[in-house]
């Protein structure tokens, strides 16, 4: 049973963790590969899940379908999107064009949720959406403006993967919703995290020279990626999107970047000025607007 107080503070805690995403592939990239980094992150995910299942004696009672549908969601949650995100940046997509192409996720989500599920967005929840968008461009406004056509141009492919790895997340997310509404989530979280890591550790040692440094960063940067990312962020988004309708959880991405922006802003003195406060407001109403039923 979950506890009324951690479904309160879900959304918050989620933000905040999955936000240090942006900070925490800042310092693992001279260290490591992206595709090996990640194979790591998801082989040692996916034990500690395992760990977790064990010590809690969860129950393992799904079917050989849902079995099969846990590792295909494990492989668009994970392998694809997290795969694609991250090779896309190392091939040098822009920060802030990889956030606005991540922040279309909710209005994708918003878009195919009555056709998919028969989910109904209120007035209200599609005028959330829309203001969470624009607060969200104005928030990432500085990192936007100061890409150039030509730098655009010279990483075209690698933003069209980016863009198949937000198609990816979204799929996977209706996936959750359809296919394993039953069916404890630290089993099925194991799963995702063993179907993503059959497809990227094959792909790490095809694409890359699987560099891994071992040294304190990257070692703090993966026990992160483990623990907070993988094990407590996605635990809770899954838990958000059995517990409520798919668009509400995926506003709640919209404030991640915002999110990401004001922690490099107190962590690395990176700048927030009047326009990207502002947009970080507006996202903030827009996404409490979206939240809201009726």
């Amino acid at each position: 049973m979950t506890s009324p107080l951690l479904l309160r503070v879900a959304p918050i805690l989620f933000v905040f963790l999955w936000s240090t995403g942006w900070l925490v592939a800042k310092y693992a990239a001279p260290h490591a590969d992206p595709l090996t980094f990640l194979s790591v992150r998801f082989g040692l995910a996916a034990l500690a899940m395992s760990g977790v299942v064990l010590a809690t004696a969860a129950p393992r009672s799904l079917s050989g379908r849902q079995a099969a549908h846990g590792l295909a969601s494990g492989v668009m949650l994970h392998a694809v999107y997290l795969g694609a995100v991250w090779w896309a940046i190392a091939q040098g997509v822009p920060a802030g064009i990889s956030a606005l192409i991540a922040a279309l996720q909710p209005l994708l989500t918003a878009l195919a949720a009555p056709a998919l599920l028969g989910e109904r967005l209120s007035n209200r929840q599609k005028l959330g959406i829309g203001l969470g968008f624009v607060g969200l461009v104005l928030a990432l406004a500085p990192k936007l403006m100061a890409v150039e056509m030509a730098q655009l141009r010279a990483v075209a492919v690698p933003i069209g993967v980016n863009l198949a790895g937000m198609v990816a997340v979204t799929a996977a997310t209706f996936h959750q919703k359809r296919f394993l509404a039953g069916g404890d989530l630290r089993v099925i979280s194991t799963l995702q995290y063993v179907g993503a890591f059959l497809i990227v550790l094959p792909a790490a040692w095809l694409f890359e020279p699987m560099r891994f440094d071992i040294n304190p960063a990257s070692i703090a940067a993966m026990a992160w990626s483990v623990i907070a990312l993988s094990v407590g962020a996605i635990g809770l988004f899954l838990m958000l999107i059995r517990r409520g309708e798919v668009s509400r959880a995926a506003a709640l991405i919209y404030l991640i970047p915002p999110t990401a922006a004001v922690e490099s802003y107190l962590m690395f003195g990176e700048t927030l000025n009047p326009v990207q406060i502002t947009g970080l407001c507006l996202t903030v109403a827009g996404v409490w607007l979206a939240s809201r039923a009726g």
